[in-house]
């Protein structure tokens, strides 16, 4: 079970690193347009196969993930360097998660209107057993229109089938113990 739910889970930790809180940032990380994004998430070095997330978002939903992520990502990440390029952003981190230390390059190119891709790839280190020392990740992102008539904002469709909401999600940060 817990395997799974990692499985489904993962690509939303793995654009966890994207959403930073911007008022440190020198570049500022645009909202997405409303509606239906399609994400396509393909890694090598490692187990987990590409997996495709249907996210419906609002003028509000990019926030309140910017909210649910950034304090995980600033207690985790003791660097997160962004900067604009002349196709998109940099962002290069350094994220302490359970333990292993992971140091990581993305590049963001596109709009936030009708695609965008981001390229990662990661040094790992202290990891579990089987965890794969460098990665390579391709998230490529895509609007499909306006949500679907069962979907409300913050809904994401993982692999599988599965259907979460960011709420959820920030209600489970919300029940985990506070670190001291």
């Amino acid at each position: 079970m817990r395997r799974k739910l990692i499985r489904y889970v993962l690509p939303v930790f793995l654009l966890a690193p994207f959403y930073v809180p911007t008022r440190a940032a020198p570049v500022e990380i645009p909202n997405r347009k409303p509606g239906l994004w399609e994400v396509k998430i393909n890694r090598s070095g490692g187990q987990i196969p590409s997996q495709t997330v249907q996210h419906c978002t609002d003028a509000t939903t990019d926030k309140d993930m910017s909210g649910t992520f950034a304090p995980m990502t600033k207690d985790m990440c003791s660097k997160q360097d962004m900067q604009k390029t002349a196709n998109g952003m940099t962002i290069d981190s350094i994220c302490n998660i359970g333990g292993m230390t992971s140091v990581s390059h993305m590049d963001v190119t596109g709009d936030f209107n009708s695609a965008y891709t981001i390229k990662m790839t990661s040094q790992n280190s202290g990891g579990p057993a089987g965890m794969p020392h460098d990665s390579a990740t391709t998230m490529e992102a895509k609007w499909l229109g306006e949500c679907k008539a069962d979907q409300k904002p913050g809904d994401m469709i993982m692999p599988g089938g599965v259907k979460m909401n960011i709420k959820d999600l920030q209600k489970m940060r919300d029940a985990m113990p506070k670190r001291q």
